[in-house]
């Protein structure tokens, strides 16, 4: 008996150390994000973007005043936590980086189908993450509230659920392999649970975000073609249906948290 109470005990301070070198390891990485988010890079993000939108470009030599983000034309302020969203004008449930090409194409002349080919990083698509992050940071703290109530947006919904637990590749890898239970890390990385709301500025509500590890700027766009370079999967096509259905399924089930976007990550 004394032994098996021993052995409790020691199990016990075990515990004890784990738990307290968790604490200690989760509060460090806290410090770290501080420290990080004193003087983000992606304010300079955000000021180019505000340039382009009312700057006249394109073929047509206009500006983007008039594009509409779902809450009429030209308005910008709270309607990035409403996005992904039905647009009748396309008969398409769009992202905010898919409806910017829409905008681009339509009012200002340039080809969206050769932007969305172009690689992340060169020429239009820096503009298009430029002019997401400036958007992005016109609902700050606000709460997300994607819409439901098409069909399409339903559909949506559905699909990009689909798309979040589907396994193949060659480690037979999901959305949810990492990010399907609470509790998750890889090494130091929390990995917050997507299958509902995670809480404030956390997943979908911390993009478009500056990555501190190679200096870029990213957007929700790219953020989830690089977990699907993560399962090696080939990527998908920016802005496409697959990627906005998967947009639509982790930003409804962020309803109510409050967006930090632009935000900054290791």
């Amino acid at each position: 008996m004394k032994k098996i109470v021993f052995m409790l005990a020691l199990a016990g301070l075990a515990a004890t150390a784990a738990n307290a070198q968790k604490s200690a390891a989760v509060l460090a990485i806290e410090e770290y994000r501080a420290m990080l988010a004193d003087g983000n890079p992606s304010e300079l993000f955000e000021a180019k973007g505000e340039d382009l939108w009312k700057q006249k470009r394109g073929p047509k030599n206009a500006s983007l005043e008039q594009c509409d983000l779902g809450q009429g034309p030209g308005v910008v302020k709270a309607v990035f936590v409403t996005l992904p969203r039905y647009f009748a004008d396309t008969n398409r449930v769009q992202d905010l980086e898919s409806r910017l090409l829409t905008c681009m194409e339509s009012l200002q002349g340039f080809n969206a189908a050769d932007i969305a080919k172009t690689p992340f990083g060169k020429d239009e698509q820096k503009n298009v993450t430029a002019l997401a992050t400036w958007i992005a940071a016109a609902s700050r703290d606000m709460k997300f509230n994607l819409p439901q109530v098409h069909a399409k947006e339903q559909a949506a919904y559905e699909v990009g659920k689909r798309l979040f637990f589907q396994r193949g590749g060659p480690h037979d890898f999901s959305c949810a392999s990492c990010h399907g239970a609470d509790n998750w890390r890889i090494r130091l990385q929390d990995l917050p649970n997507l299958t509902k709301n995670p809480g404030d500025g956390v997943g979908f509500a911390a993009w478009p975000a500056y990555r501190v590890s190679n200096g870029q700027m990213w957007s929700m766009q790219l953020r989830l073609n690089d977990c699907y370079r993560q399962q090696r999967f080939p990527y998908p096509g920016f802005g496409s249906d697959a990627t906005v259905a998967l947009g639509v399924y982790l930003g409804v089930n962020s309803q109510g948290s409050k967006s930090a976007a632009p935000a900054i990550k290791r």
